[in-house]
């Protein structure tokens, strides 16, 4: 049990089972703050979606970090891809790398796409790794191939567009995310949103058509006492 000192809900009215659950809302599933708000209600909880959004800001980053420290493991192939965002009408690139599994390495909001940028993905991909891939796998862009000569030369590097259609694949829910936030509003706000919905929402959509019914639900359940275990609650079994 957390001490007083070490409890991060100290000073809040609503207790840890609410706000985690808010915050599980959110990175989850493509819903508003006032979205959860109205759940809430229903539920006869009355917070505000300004509370919601503190909430998100606060902990959800930390949640992920912990989550993503729960991996049991990580493939050696990743896969790498960037995708425009637009900003206040500014062209972003938001630069992502999954592993061989589907799992989100990490991500990067740059406004280039060149060497320079391609760099500073790599060197901040492998600082959160903590370990070298066996293989990269991206598409033909010639910022990919002279940044891994710079920061990783023993590495693989496969270049072919078709290859690399499990990156591809992973943007989608940051469209999805995208289009029911009415576009990110700053570069800081997307970075800072995405960071935490990458490994959250990844944690709660296991290849469900991989699975068996049963094998699914299994996974789930031992996914909701992992998150239980992040957010500081008492195990539900």
């Amino acid at each position: 049990m957390m001490t007083n000192s070490q409890n991060p809900y100290k000073g809040y009215r609503f207790p840890a089972e609410i706000i985690s659950h808010c915050v599980w809302l959110y990175y989850t599933f493509p819903l508003s703050y006032r979205d959860i708000e109205k759940m809430m209600l229903y539920w006869g909880i009355e917070v505000t979606y300004e509370s919601i959004r503190e909430w998100c800001q606060k902990f959800g980053q930390q949640y992920a970090n912990q989550l993503r420290r729960k991996r049991t493991y990580i493939a050696d192939k990743w896969h790498l891809d960037e995708m425009v965002v637009t900003l206040k009408k500014q062209q972003y690139y938001l630069w992502r790398a999954v592993d061989s599994e589907g799992n989100v390495l990490d991500i990067l909001l740059q406004r280039h796409r060149d060497t320079q940028a391609a760099e500073r993905f790599f060197r901040k991909l492998l600082k959160q790794q903590h370990f070298v891939p066996r293989v990269i796998v991206t598409d033909k862009l010639k910022s990919y191939a002279a940044a891994k000569k710079t920061v990783m030369p023993s590495v693989e590097h496969q270049q072919h567009k078709e290859l690399n259609n499990r990156a591809e694949n992973a943007h989608q829910p940051t469209r999805v995310r995208e289009r029911r936030m009415r576009r990110f509003k700053s570069p800081g706000q997307a970075q800072r949103f995405l960071s935490a919905f990458g490994p959250i929402r990844d944690h709660f959509h296991p290849k469900q058509h991989e699975l068996s019914a049963k094998r699914y639900r299994q996974q789930l359940r031992q996914r909701f006492e992992d998150w239980r275990d992040v957010a500081g609650l008492e195990s539900a079994a």
